[in-house]
């Protein structure tokens, strides 16, 4: 009995764990607010940086703007009639809102075939997956995130087309990305020693 209370109580325990590390950032316009309350997300984000090259706040930015952090982020529903559901826009999901096709291309390219769309440790290494090909394909920095969201957004065959051109909206969505990112950056110079001494910590002694 008391090893089944036991069992019971690890569970619940995991449970909601799993409920704190999937519920969005209390301050969201803030980076070092964002990593001091989830010190694993900045581990997720150095893996990235030292992995692909791409710049911790970049990523961030972009992801903010898909899925203000929401693990579990799709697009709306869709009405006919408006009562009747039809289904989403679109089958993109997760942090990163990575639709179905682009997330198997990763996964075969990368081989990280346990991956998940609603782990943020996953969407990271998707994020910049996408931003070093981007840059490969496109010839995009891998620091300019006003360009690399208009990838993200248009895919790189559109972008190459110029197809965001004639969506003023979405240019102006990505200038917000840029904006947002390099307020990020600005942030991150301020409390990147303190999370680099824990990240740190936690690696060797964690």
């Amino acid at each position: 009995m008391k090893l089944l209370n036991s069992f019971a109580l690890c569970t619940v325990g995991a449970v909601l764990l799993c409920g704190c590390a999937t519920a969005p950032p209390e301050n969201p316009d803030n980076i070092c607010a964002i990593f001091q309350e989830n010190r694993d997300w900045y581990d997720a984000a150095v893996d990235t940086q030292e992995k692909w090259g791409v710049p911790i706040h970049v990523p961030i930015a972009m992801m903010y703007q898909e899925s203000s952090f929401k693990h579990d982020a799709a697009p709306p529903m869709e009405y006919f009639l408006g009562f009747i559901p039809t289904g989403r826009a679109s089958d993109a999901y997760g942090y990163a809102q990575a639709k179905t096709m682009t997330w198997d291309d990763y996964v075969r390219e990368t081989g990280n075939s346990w991956s998940s769309r609603s782990d943020f440790d996953d969407a990271m290494d998707f994020m910049g997956w996408f931003i070093y090909k981007t840059h490969k394909i496109n010839g995009v920095s891998k620091w300019n995130a006003k360009q690399q969201y208009l990838n993200y957004h248009e895919g790189w065959g559109g972008y190459k087309r110029g197809s965001y051109r004639a969506k003023s909206w979405l240019v102006k969505v990505a200038n917000k990305v840029d904006q947002r990112s390099k307020r990020y950056a600005g942030q991150l110079k301020g409390c990147k020693e303190d999370l680099d001494s824990s990240w740190l910590w936690r690696t060797f002694f964690g």
